[in-house]
């Protein structure tokens, strides 16, 4: 029997394809080739090793290791699930830490998109092996968060005496900026006070009748229904009340200032976020904003100060951060860089008692013809001091170094360090968690490896 070929055989005795450039008489385009193609939507079973998904010198591997030798019994000693006491087990505290500084490492700051990273089905594998297998949700994740303030401050302390210990940062010269964060507040949540005052007066009512709907109607919702309607009638009322006093602060800053105030711009406070204020933002515009303060080493360019100002100036925040660094490393400041916004001739003073130099640009002068680093005959003889020095080379050039630490470093906490573009809490002190989180995290990616040569 004569054996038929599968494919047609040209005369070089190539197989061709029959509709091919040999075997189409007609001369048609030629159809489009068969291919194997990678399709990574399948789903596959494989046993491995949690320990197994992560290479040995992987960043959250880094992380893992240096928060393990780091102080954490500030964070273990609320937990009250101690030995055969009922009650479930609470989470690692080493294991939430270690996944929040890695998430900030990597720019997430949502605590939503955290447990989504940690589930053990469809999470990242860095996360999965932080995680080790326990459950986390985004409840637990956004409580540990902001309900450590002491703690996670103590954390930053002690981070930075390492550092400073073994020299690789230092604080004899420091540069401080201060940088304006969205809050998680809307501009239509400003009032005045008469506006503020009807509110507060609605959520005092509200919370009335829903006793008498508790006294009166007790079967007719359910006690989880009516312990959330209770929560967030107390909820609003304590906003509003908060707000109240803050717009007095507002009223008494205002009332302060030189320029009497605009008729038409009265003092306003959120009802969403009573501590938040509105602030000129970089691009111009006026939204609802904190103004988060940090100070840097330059040489290392390591953060070594964080604090959230009562308001947008920035005048009065220099000596409390000194403060602060001296308190946190115990080194002394000896000289601090920071841009006019700081300028007071009052801080130069106060600055040279201490013992500080203080590199700041001089105002130009308001009178034509006058110049500004010349010392005026109401200048004491630091603030003399200080215009001579800012016309020198040796001057400008200590100066320098505030752009190259503050701005960069600040940009890197925004952008890639989870401070931005919306903090995810409300208040000043869930403000300062989001700072110090994102703090300690610049500072662990940078200084991961010398923290585990120091240990």
């Amino acid at each position: 029997m004569q054996q038929e070929n599968l494919f047609p055989v040209a005369a070089s005795g190539r197989a061709i394809d029959a509709a091919g450039a040999a075997g189409d008489a007609a001369g048609g385009p030629r159809p489009a080739p068969r291919l194997r193609r990678a399709d990574r939507s399948q789903v596959r079973l494989r046993s491995c090793a949690l320990d197994d998904l992560l290479p040995d010198d992987h960043p959250a591997r880094v992380v893992w290791a240096a928060v393990g030798r780091l102080d954490l019994s500030a964070f273990a000693d609320p937990i009250r699930s101690r030995g055969d006491a009922p009650g479930r087990a609470a989470t690692d505290p080493r294991l939430l830490v270690s996944v929040w500084l890695y998430a900030y490492t990597e720019g997430v700051s949502s605590g939503r998109r955290a447990a989504d990273l940690c589930d053990a089905d469809t999470g990242h594998a860095a996360y999965q092996w932080l995680c080790g297998g326990v459950t986390v949700n985004y409840h637990t994740l956004n409580d540990f968060r902001v309900n450590h303030r002491d703690a996670l401050d103590e954390l930053f302390t002690q981070v930075l005496g390492r550092l400073t210990h073994a020299r690789p940062v230092r604080v004899e010269r420091i540069t401080q900026d201060g940088t304006k964060v969205r809050a998680n507040a809307g501009s239509g949540s400003f009032g005045a006070r008469g506006t503020l005052e009807r509110h507060l007066a609605d959520a005092r009512d509200h919370v009335a009748a829903l006793g008498r709907l508790g006294d009166e109607a007790p079967a007719a919702a359910s006690a989880r229904q009516r312990a959330n309607q209770d929560r967030a009638a107390a909820d609003r009322l304590g906003r509003l009340t908060r707000a109240m006093d803050e717009l007095a602060k507002v009223e008494a800053a205002k009332a302060g200032q030189k320029d009497k105030p605009s008729k038409h711009k009265p003092a306003k406070a959120s009802a969403t976020d009573p501590e938040a204020r509105m602030q000129k933002m970089p691009d111009g515009g006026y939204r609802p904003a904190y103004n988060v303060q940090f100070a840097q080493d330059p040489a290392s360019r390591a953060i070594v100060g964080v604090a959230v100002a009562p308001d947008s100036s920035d005048k009065n925040q220099a000596e409390a951060m000194r403060r602060q660094v001296e308190e946190r490393t115990g080194g002394k400041v000896v000289e601090h860089v920071v841009d006019g916004n700081y300028v007071a001739l009052g801080e130069i003073d106060r600055a040279a008692e201490q013992g500080v130099t203080v590199y700041a640009p001089v105002p130009k002068a308001k009178a034509a013809g006058q110049d500004r680093f010349a010392p005026r005959k109401t200048d004491t003889p630091a603030v003399a001091e200080w215009r001579a020095r800012m016309n020198t080379p040796e001057g400008r050039e200590a100066y320098r170094d505030r752009a190259r630490t503050c701005e960069t470093v600040n940009a890197d906490l925004k952008t890639h360090r989870g401070l931005g573009p919306t903090l995810p809490g409300r208040g000043a002190g869930k403000v300062l968690c989001a700072a110090l989180w994102s703090a300690l995290a610049y500072n662990l990616l940078h200084f991961g490896a010398a923290l585990l040569a120091l240990a």
